[in-house]
């Protein structure tokens, strides 16, 4: 019987890659793209499956494709995802073959959907019943919770995995799932606290802003607002087709099915938030005694909330970001930290804080899904990972994970070949070496133990001395100079030394698919990966149940002075702990891969999809998979296809079906170095062969149609002509008989028959008129019975109406004649009572009045007002703030002036009282500020920064520092101001840190580091100072022409206590009779005499791109330009 489906069949392109004629990478790319143009995404090397990411959806993951592709052989139809995981799932099933998919492909190719893909797949095939589809909805259900905390938005992909994930899923002898166990691997935790330009940080945080409960928010301290913190960035907060809040309630539901617990949740939303919190801690520089800065924490609202979040006392945390101990065998040394140090711990705590929660997630999902039976187990390992990463900036991340991927291509070559030698064996073909390249000298030069590239930056890491990134480079120049896969610009593989396509802080490295080249820059940091212990032990004394879990090296109980391993030692452990473990399992590979970079339907990037072919290796997997036989095919299935080429097997082959194989090949005149017979599949090596066979049965078949066409054409002619004439001959006859007979008849009844019909149709009419007038008569007394029972009916409910309405009114009037009786009664108390009041109040009252007592009334009167008004006035009386503005209304217009008055007069007491609360130090510090705020107040951006900032005056405690006794002691008079300032250069624009001294009479320039006296300048000299109207610390100090200051020039220098300065020079000026008052001048451009010359210079606003900084450039010889940044 003829197979009804096939590979071969209907094949848009070539299905399999094997059978590709003729190779190369563009015949193999233009294959892709011909199948990628039809919708088919699936094609086959082999074994391996390769799928192109369609970006958007196709109708062939239905119900029914599901049951299309259960139970049937890998070849017997198109190619799919489906039949790979069938045959997975069936070789675990009937063979107790443990299995593993191997998911590969760069970042957007679709390697998350295609491991969710196997995974309904398994789940849809496999048994049913309660507890197997509660385990089924649970191994489901841990991929969203996943995704949240482990996937983020990229350029290339909307939910790109950061992490790689490895899960064993647990199979009783049934093939029912009980269970399984996930591995995660190298969770990109850099990402916590920077992301790259047009990417998001991981789902959690916005799903948990955008979905959680106001009350939710409010015991985390959090708002909805993206922009308030430091972690998230904002240019790609909001993704298309992405409802984060959505999300948020899937993954709610996610892990509750998984069974987590709701303190359980609360616990790591806490942890989550306090990432959050984490981001907003800034700090500023702090100067000490001894010269050195310590780092002190700006704002604390966000620290003690965190705090707050996690139960850790404040000052522990805040300590642990400004000193950090060191303890070498039985010493401690404390020593602070500056800014960059304190926000690199803060972000190394938020990453690590970050990655332990992903990696106790992925261990409590594990105790949920994990088998309880005891007893042995199959199982199917589904491993979706990182693929090969060639960047423009390649650094440790990428270097580990093309070290993973080298460690994979080994095992797919060394399985692929195991798999086809064991299949030569078990056919009994001669088994003919195969060539291929080796890469384990790629995995030795990486993970070697003496001198692997991973061992010498562990032993770097490790060693005392200065360690840096330059001297791990020179590690790597001496140890790997004659490796064939290494160069540098100092090995011996590179071309030549000045090769500028190799920088000298990198090194390439000879992957098999193509070289990469590594910048060698945070190589040491990133595998270092260092927590200060300061913080681990702050984190283990919080009072949260999750924390100490996550920190248990900062039990003080178990101080371990062992440093942790590195990053690289633990991955290369986890890489060898997941070789061992594939290498007990029949692989199944799914090579991704993601046909453009815009994430469109329809389109195919051809330099896109050829880099990764080659980086994939997916030529090499083609080579070595046609290196042997191209195609096999067991014989009856052979026999079957290809039986009608040849006479002797057509129609049916009495004998063995390899015998009748032999045959047709023989017949067919097929070449015998192209096929090989086994026990039980015939061998065919090349392609040629294959598609010689398929032309050969097309034609064949054409053959057959056309012959079978004219067969069934003339046979069923024949048919319908014998049918035709047998037909004639009866009709006749019987027409002939049946003529006879009427002629006979119709002359002796034809009368009788019409008399006797007549009858009946009178009869039949006089019945049907009976009928319709007895079923009239009763359809009308049927009416009017109804009508009766409805006009009754409406009549008794209209009596019940007006009854009711009767009672109603009647209710209603009792109650209203009872209302108004009452109302009549109250207002004849009230008069009485009135009546009666006014009679005591006249009979008491009486023998006070005389000719004058309307008079003596009303100065009661008015007395008891202004008592009234005035005890109310000291009830209400506002504070003693001179800008309190506030004041009680005035009670009666008879007061408006005295209510004036009294304000005034209050005004005026509480200003004295406050004014007498001023020492002689405050009063000058307020009219130094009272002057600024004459000189600058809506004339320049920076001053309202100043207001809230005390001028202190000596920023450098020249009098107390010891560093600068030697100017103090060069300076007779007393110091008003002592600060650092930058001298601006004309040449370049930079600027030289020098001391700024002002005295009452003089003002002196000084070297920040020696303390040498640079210029000295008289008061009388300086004639006027100039600054911009922006928010800049630039000023020129414009001198006397002629005198002897002024041999050099003006001064241009830049503070950041600009308002201070020119206040204090413009104050000290003034106090002099002899001196003329200092002139300020405030523009944005003016002249500043440099020597002979006079530079003109020019304040502008500076885009973006300048960052947040001041910069001052050259522009010609006449020219400085100041580029401010423009303020929010």
């Amino acid at each position: 019987m003829e197979v009804k489906t096939s590979l071969l069949d209907n094949m848009i392109g070539v299905g399999d890659m094997v059978l590709l004629e003729p190779l190369s990478e563009d015949s193999f790319l233009e294959n892709l793209r011909n199948r990628f143009d039809h919708n088919e995404i699936y094609t086959y090397i082999g074994s391996v499956v390769i799928s192109v990411n369609p970006y958007r959806s196709l109708p062939i993951f239905t119900p029914e494709k599901v049951e299309e592709y259960r139970n049937r052989n890998f070849y017997e139809l198109s190619p799919h995802i489906y039949a790979l995981a069938d045959e997975a799932y069936r070789s675990l099933r009937d063979q107790d073959k443990d299995q593993c998919i191997l998911i590969t492909g760069e970042s957007g190719a679709g390697k998350t959907e295609a491991s969710k893909l196997v995974m309904s797949y398994v789940a849809a095939v496999c048994g049913k019943g309660q507890e197997v589809n509660k385990v089924k909805e649970q191994l489901l259900q841990s991929n969203p919770v996943l995704e949240a905390f482990g996937n983020a938005k990229t350029v290339r992909n909307d939910n790109s995995s950061r992490f790689g994930k490895y899960m064993d899923i647990e199979f009783d002898f049934k093939g029912d799932p009980l269970g399984g166990v996930i591995s995660n691997y190298l969770l990109e935790k850099s990402r916590v606290v920077k992301q790259p330009r047009g990417e998001r940080n991981f789902h959690i945080f916005y799903q948990l802003l955008s979905g959680a409960s106001e009350d939710t928010l409010k015991k985390l301290k959090l708002g909805r607002d993206f922009s308030k913190y430091n972690y998230l960035s904002l240019d790609s907060a909001t993704v298309n087709g992405l409802d984060d809040a959505a999300n948020f309630r899937t993954v709610r539901n996610a892990m509750q099915i998984v069974g987590f617990m709701e303190d359980e949740v609360q616990s790591v939303l806490e942890l989550v938030a306090a990432v959050l919190k984490l981001g907003n801690i800034e700090f500023k520089p702090e100067s000490r005694c001894n010269g050195f800065d310590e780092s002190r924490v700006k704002d604390k609202n966000d620290l003690k909330e965190m705090c707050e979040l996690l139960g850790i006392e404040q000052s522990v945390l805040e300590r642990a970001f400004s000193y950090r101990t060191v303890e070498a065998k039985m010493e401690k040394v404390s020593t602070t930290l500056n800014v960059a140090q304190a926000y690199y711990a803060r972000d190394a705590l938020a990453k690590n804080l970050y990655s332990r929660l992903f990696s106790w997630l992925v261990t409590r999902i594990n105790e949920s899904i994990k088998a309880q039976a005891k007893t042995r187990h199959k199982v199917m390992g589904v491993l979706d990972i990182y693929g090969f990463e060639i960047f423009e900036d390649n650094s440790f991340e990428q270097f580990i994970i093309n070290y993973c991927n080298e460690k994979l291509q080994q095992i797919f070559i060394e399985l692929t070949l195991r798999e086809e030698q064991e299949e030569y064996v078990r056919e009994g073909i001669e088994w003919t070496n195969i060539e291929y390249f080796n890469n384990a000298i790629i995995c030795d030069l990486i993970e070697n133990n003496q001198n692997g590239i991973l061992a010498m930056l562990d032993e770097e890491c490790l060693r005392p001395g200065t360690v840096t990134d330059d001297t791990f480079l020179d590690k790597l120049n001496t140890v790997c100079a004659e490796h064939q896969h290494f160069e540098s610009r100092l090995s011996k593989n590179s071309k030549f030394l000045t090769d500028h396509s190799l920088p000298h802080s990198c090194f390439r490295i000879q992957h098999y698919a193509g070289k990469v080249l590594y910048r060698v820059e945070g190589f040491v940091d990133k595998n270092n990966d260092l927590l200060y212990r300061d913080l681990s032990q702050a984190m283990y004394k919080a009072n949260h149940s999750l924390i100490k879990q996550l920190f248990p090296e900062g039990n003080p109980a178990k101080v371990n002075l062992k440093r942790p391993p590195t990053a690289g030692f633990q991955f290369k452990a986890s890489v060898g702990t997941l070789m061992r473990n594939l290498q007990t399992k029949n692989p199944n590979y799914i090579r991704c891969i993601k046909p453009n970079d815009k994430k469109a339907a329809h389109i195919f990037t051809e330099s896109l999809v050829r880099h990764q072919v080659r980086y994939l290796g997916l030529m090499e997997n083609v080579r070595v998979r046609r290196a042997g036989y191209a195609f096999r095919q067991p014989y009856e299935p052979c026999l079957e296809r290809y039986k009608m080429l040849c006479k002797q097997t057509w129609p049916h082959w009495r004998g063995p079906a390899r015998e009748g194989v032999e045959v047709l090949m023989a017949d067919l005149q097929v070449p015998a170095e192209e096929l090989s017979y086994g026990r039980s599949k015939i061998f065919i090596r090349n392609p040629r062969t294959l598609f010689f066979l398929e032309e050969r049965r097309r034609q064949c078949l054409q053959d057959l149609a056309t012959l079978i066409q004219k067969i069934y054409r003339g046979w069923k002619c024949r048919t319908q002509f014998l049918l035709l004439k047998k037909s004639q001959v009866v009709v006749a006859a019987w027409y002939r008989r049946f003529a006879k007979r009427c002629r006979n008849l119709c002359r002796n009844s034809i009368k009788t028959s019409a008399r006797k019909l007549l009858r009946e149709l009178k009869y039949q009419k006089r019945c049907e008129e009976a009928v319709t007038t007895i079923a009239a008569f009763w359809h009308g007394t049927q009416a009017r019975m109804e009508l009766r029972r409805l006009k009754q009916e409406a009549r008794n409910k209209h009596a019940v109406t007006v009854i009711w309405a009767y009672w109603q009114g009647t209710k209603a009037r009792r109650e209203l004649k009872r209302l108004k009786e009452e109302a009549r009664r109250k207002h004849a108390v009230a008069v009485i009572w009135a009546f009666w009041q006014g009679l005591k109040v006249r009979r008491e009252y009486r023998k006070f009045f005389r000719a004058n007592a309307g008079r003596k009334i009303y100065d009661f009167t008015i007395q008891r007002i202004m008592q009234k008004y005035f005890l109310g006035l000291k009830k209400n009386m506002p504070s003693m703030s001179p800008i309190d503005k506030n004041w009680p209304a005035r009670p009666y217009l008879f007061l408006d002036g005295a209510h004036r008055e009294l304000r005034r007069i209050f005004h005026h007491w509480r200003c004295k009282k406050y004014r007498s609360q001023f020492t002689e130090e405050k009063k000058a510090v307020y009219e130094e500020k009272l002057e600024a705020s004459e000189i600058f107040k809506d004339k320049k951006a920076l001053y309202p920064s100043s207001v809230s900032q005390p001028f202190k005056g000596d920023y450098l405690e020249i009098s107390k520092n010891p560093k600068y006794q030697k100017l103090h002691s060069a300076v007779d008079e007393k110091v008003l101001l002592a600060d650092v300032v930058n001298k601006i250069n004309r040449a370049n624009g930079k600027g030289a840190a020098r001391i700024f001294l002002l005295t009452k009479n003089s003002f002196v320039l000084a070297d920040q580091k020696t303390g040498q006296v640079k210029a000295s300048v008289p008061l009388p000299d300086l004639t006027s100072v100039s600054v911009s109207t922006q928010s800049d610390g630039f000023f020129a100090l414009k001198l006397k022409e002629g005198s002897a200051s002024a041999a050099k020039g003006d001064f241009l220098l830049s503070s950041e206590h600009l308002i201070e300065i020119i206040t204090k020079l413009h104050r000290t000026g003034g106090t002099s009779a002899d001196r003329e008052q200092l002139n300020i001048d405030i523009s944005d451009e003016f002249l500043v005499q440099f020597k002979q010359d006079k530079v003109c210079v020019k304040f502008i606003q500076g885009g973006p791109k300048n960052g947040n900084s001041v910069s001052c450039k050259r522009k010609n010889n006449r020219l400085l330009e100041v580029s401010v940044p423009t303020t929010a």
